[in-house]
C-alpha cells in the first residue's frame, strides 16, 4: 500500500451482528478518515475461533454495506495472516524479547493474574509466549480526544501473552503487526481498548514497528452503565433502515443534527456528514444507548 498521512481502519471481531455500539466506532472512524482526506480501512480480527459466532463476519460486512461504510482497500482477515504473527514472534524470541511461558491461570492467581516470573505447577504440552516486560516499563502516550494517558505496563499487565497456550494469536500481537503491515496511521475505536494501548506501544517499540496515533471513542452504555456489546440492548442495527440509524450516530458523535436533516439516501448522508464533521465537537464521556434502537 503507498504511503499516505491519514490511513485509519475499523476491526470487528465476528463474535455476532453489529450494533449501535459497534457502529459509533465505525462511522466515527470513518468521518475521521474522511476529514482528513484520508483512508478507510477494514480488517477482520478472527484469531479466536472459540468466539466467533458463524456467519458473523457476512452479517457484518453487510451492515457495513448498508452503511456506505467500504473500504478502501480489499478487506483483509488476520486468520490468513499466520506467517506474519509468527515472523513477529520468531524475532522477539531470537532477540530474548519473548520467552516461553507454561504458567496457567490458576499458577498465576497469588499474583493477581499479573506474570512477572514464571511460577508454573508443571509443563504445558504447549506453552504460551509472552513478551519480557523490563520493570519499570512506564508508557505515556496522548490520545486525541481522551487527553494524556499513562501506564506501569510492568505492574499493572505484566509480561504479555503474544501466542496463547491454546495455540491461537494473541489480540495484543496481531492488531499490533496489523497496523504497520498496512500502514495505519491513525487508530480510532473505543474506549474499552485504551488500557491495551500501552502494551501495544511496548510492542511496537519491542518489533521497531511505528507508532501510530490514538483517539478512543466514548463507550455506549446500557441504562445499567453496561458496555453495550455485553449487554441484552445491544441489539443488532437494523441495515434496511439506516438512514435514522446514522443521523442518530451523527447526534451521538457530537455533531449538530441538521447537517443531515436533508438527506433522502445513505449516500446523501454520507457526503453531508463528511463536510460538516467537526472532530472537536466528539463527545469525550461514555454515552447512553436509547431503549428502542433507532428506525
Amino acid at each position: 500500500m503507498p504511503a499516505i498521512p491519514y490511513r485509519g481502519r475499523f476491526a470487528p471481531s465476528p463474535t455476532g451482528p453489529l450494533h449501535l455500539g459497534s457502529m459509533l466506532a465505525a462511522f466515527g472512524s470513518w468521518l475521521l478518515a474522511r476529514h482528513a482526506c484520508g483512508q478507510w480501512l477494514v480488517r477482520v480480527e478472527d484469531v479466536d475461533p472459540p468466539r466467533e459466532v458463524p456467519g458473523a463476519v457476512d452479517s457484518q460486512l453487510a451492515t457495513l454495506s448498508a452503511f456506505g461504510l467500504t473500504s478502501d482497500f480489499p478487506v483483509q482477515f488476520q486468520s490468513q495472516r499466520n506467517a506474519l504473527y509468527q515472523a513477529a514472534v520468531e524475532q522477539l524470541l531470537d532477540q530474548g524479547k519473548a520467552f516461553a511461558c507454561h504458567c496457567s491461570r490458576a499458577d498465576l492467581a497469588s499474583q493477581g493474574g499479573i506474570h512477572r516470573r514464571c511460577v508454573a505447577g508443571q509443563q504445558r504440552p504447549q506453552p504460551a509466549i509472552r513478551l519480557r516486560v523490563a520493570d519499570g516499563s512506564h508508557v505515556s502516550f496522548d490520545d486525541a480526544l481522551q487527553g494524556r494517558q499513562q501506564q506501569d505496563v510492568d505492574r499493572d499487565v505484566g509480561d504479555v501473552v503474544l501466542l496463547r497456550a491454546d495455540g491461537y494469536w494473541a489480540y495484543q500481537l496481531a492488531v499490533v503487526v496489523d497496523d504497520a503491515e498496512q500502514g495505519i496511521t491513525h487508530v480510532v475505536r473505543g474506549a474499552d481498548l485504551i488500557d491495551s494501548t500501552a502494551r501495544q506501544i511496548l510492542l511496537q517499540q519491542a518489533l521497531c514497528l511505528p507508532t501510530p496515533h490514538y483517539l478512543h471513542l466514548p463507550l455506549l452504555l446500557d441504562s445499567a452503565g453496561q458496555k453495550l456489546s455485553k449487554s441484552q440492548a445491544a441489539i443488532p442495527v437494523d441495515s434496511a433502515q439506516p438512514l435514522p440509524v446514522l443521523r442518530w450516530l451523527w447526534a451521538a458523535l457530537g455533531q449538530p443534527p441538521p447537517a443531515l436533516d436533508a438527506a433522502t439516501s445513505v449516500a446523501e448522508a454520507l457526503r453531508h456528514a463528511a463536510a460538516a464533521f467537526e472532530p472537536t465537537r466528539l463527545q469525550k464521556t461514555s454515552l447512553l444507548a436509547p431503549l428502542q434502537p433507532p428506525g
